[in-house]
């Protein structure tokens, strides 16, 4: 991080679109779909207004934690071709606003699901904000190529936040999920991380590619996804969903193999393209989404009677 209070000279005005492209909103439409499919997907109920607040609670504390992450990573994001646009490497925001905008959503979000929601709930969105801003921003990033593998813990969060808020407790299939997620991370990023290596070396991020190479990384790419189909088969396996969830994970899961297997045997003499990892990373957003939804579908179809 940077003693400078900017990141350019001249300093153009702030407008709300650029506090709203702080808190990622590419980032958070996975993290508020991946919450309501923990709510909806739990047994029990809840009244809609205290879902709602719950899943508010948990957007505003994942937008809390990506401010604090680009005030960090300002002069780190100015020497990256995909993030100089942002708005403190662009020099429309002082580092400042950025850190406490960052610092009132995270302490409103946290303050909100306790009261509102539940103090277990609470905490636990404490403790992914504390993840992803201070232990991988601040920490594992800039020191470790497996800042990736311990950071995806961040992003698992979500879905089982939005459990504990409609249960109460942790119990196994939280559990799963958060495992879904934590899994699934590595060779999501790491696919996206073979085609920007270059960006992540200039500024000096120790990336897996960066550190230990190409073939390094195909090779997690491709172990990590080996592990991830079991985990996303399992709540089928414990009896936690129906055959519908178990399906659609089974097939996913399996496109997911065929789709990284070309990754793991690629060398990079073949191509500058980078089209088998590209094609990864486009469908494992896809993944995670599908899977989710489908579990959700699972609970709705056992709810009306559908299935046993």
């Amino acid at each position: 991080m940077a003693t400078s209070a900017t990141t350019t000279p001249a300093m153009m005005p702030t407008e709300w679109r650029d506090f709203f492209a702080l808190t990622k909103p590419r980032v958070m439409t996975l993290v508020i779909f991946t919450a309501i499919c923990g709510v909806l997907a739990a047994p029990g109920s809840i009244h809609p207004v205290i879902g709602f607040t719950a899943i508010l609670a948990i957007a505003m504390g994942a937008g809390g934690s990506a401010v604090l992450n680009m005030w960090w990573e300002a002069d780190i994001d100015a020497g990256m071709k995909r993030t100089m646009s942002r708005p403190l490497p662009g020099g429309r925001m002082r580092r400042e606003d950025a850190r406490d905008f960052g610092i009132f959503l995270s302490a409103v979000s946290v303050g909100l699901m306790g009261l509102a929601v539940g103090w277990l709930a609470a905490s636990l969105l404490l403790g992914a904000i504390i993840y992803y801003a201070v232990i991988y921003t601040m920490w594992l990033k800039p020191r470790t190529p497996q800042n990736i593998v311990i950071g995806g813990g961040a992003g698992a969060f979500p879905p089982l936040i939005g459990w504990v808020a409609v249960t109460g407790e942790i119990t196994a299939m939280p559990i799963l999920l958060f495992a879904i997620i934590f899994f699934w991370t590595p060779p999501h990023f790491w696919a996206l991380a073979l085609f920007v290596q270059t960006d992540y070396e200039k500024v000096g991020i120790p990336m897996l590619p960066v550190v230990a190479g190409e073939r390094a990384t195909r090779r997690q790419i491709m172990g990590y996804t080996v592990l991830l189909a079991p985990i996303a088969v399992a709540p089928w396996w414990i009896a936690g969903t129906s055959w519908i969830y178990g399906s659609v994970a089974v097939v996913l899961s399996a496109l997911f193999l065929l789709l990284a297997l070309p990754v793991f045997t690629r060398s990079r003499a073949e191509t500058d393209a980078m089209l088998p990892e590209k094609r990864l990373f486009k469908f494992s957003i896809v993944y995670l989404f599908v899977l989710f939804a489908a579990l959700v579908a699972d609970r709705v179809a056992a709810y009306q009677g559908l299935i046993a």
